[in-house]
């Protein structure tokens, strides 16, 4: 059978190779891509669609640009460079001015931030979001969730609150942190809302190196399976990342000592402000 099938693929010019190629799953070749173009972004955070469709044609796919605008939307990922507004905001979502260009962030509680990321899963993936504190480093809540949607980012902002709450919050302009049920939340608690310009990297910056981090440190080298086993393992890795690593910006302290102002990394305190 082997040598007649060899005799045929002579005849018709083609390689064996070709003929016993199953073409994977659409589904299985959607997560590669979006696996590889999290990794690319992560590194080359000012690609845009035309360099990554280019990126991936050199890595062997035949994939167009529309597909490839079509996956980075689904991922949350956005090319870091000034560009126009060209997307569609509802009508009762109110973006708000960047309130952070000149400010000198001097302490704890002064300013937070938040963003949401997307955290690639071995049969799949996963939306991450956090809140974190400009001044000290410190990530204050996170959560994960298989949806991008505002609850996501309420509850995590909820379970922070709980704690305190700082005199600007400041997000990029994602439907999630324009809505009402999200900016609602903050004007009734007196903060002042800010969002990053378009496009505008270092409007928010603290968060995007958080985010770097966390997926060169943990995601990148654990390969989670899934979500639970992610959030278990993301528990773990924020534990080190607050209260252990130390932080060359920070003269090497850890966000914990330079939030609280105690010098004690080694007992956690009672804020239990991870999920």
């Amino acid at each position: 059978m082997t040598k007649k099938i060899a005799n045929q693929c002579e005849a018709l010019g083609v390689s064996r190779a070709t003929y016993y190629y199953k073409p994977r799953p659409e589904k299985d070749e959607t997560f590669e891509l979006m696996n590889l173009l999290d990794e690319k972004h992560t590194e080359r955070p000012f690609y845009g669609v035309r360099r990554m469709t280019e990126f991936l044609n050199r890595e062997g796919y035949d994939i167009g640009k529309d597909r490839v605008r079509s996956l980075l939307r689904r991922m949350s990922l956005e090319a870091i460079y000034p560009k126009k507004n060209l997307s569609l905001k509802r009508k009762d979502h109110k973006v708000y001015p960047y309130l952070l260009r000149g400010v000198r962030v001097k302490r704890s509680d002064q300013v937070w931030s938040s963003d949401i990321t997307y955290v690639r899963l071995n049969e799949g993936f996963a939306y991450l979001t956090a809140i974190i504190d400009w001044y000290s480093r410190y990530v204050l809540s996170w959560d994960l969730s298989n949806t991008a949607d505002v609850d996501l980012c309420l509850e995590a902002l909820e379970r922070s609150l709980k704690y305190g709450k700082p005199e600007i919050f400041n997000t990029d302009q994602g439907c999630q942190f324009t809505s009402n049920k999200f900016t609602e939340k903050l004007k009734g608690k007196e903060i002042k809302i800010s969002m990053d310009g378009r496009g505008m990297m270092f409007d928010n910056i603290f968060i995007e190196r958080l985010w770097r981090t966390v997926k060169y440190e943990d995601v990148y080298i654990k390969g989670y399976e899934t979500i639970p086993e992610a959030k278990k393992g993301l528990a773990e890795y924020f534990k080190f990342y607050n209260y252990e690593r130390y932080h060359q910006s920070l003269n090497y302290k850890t966000p914990w000592e330079t939030y609280s102002g105690v010098k004690d990394c080694f007992a956690p305190p009672g804020l239990a402000k991870t999920a």
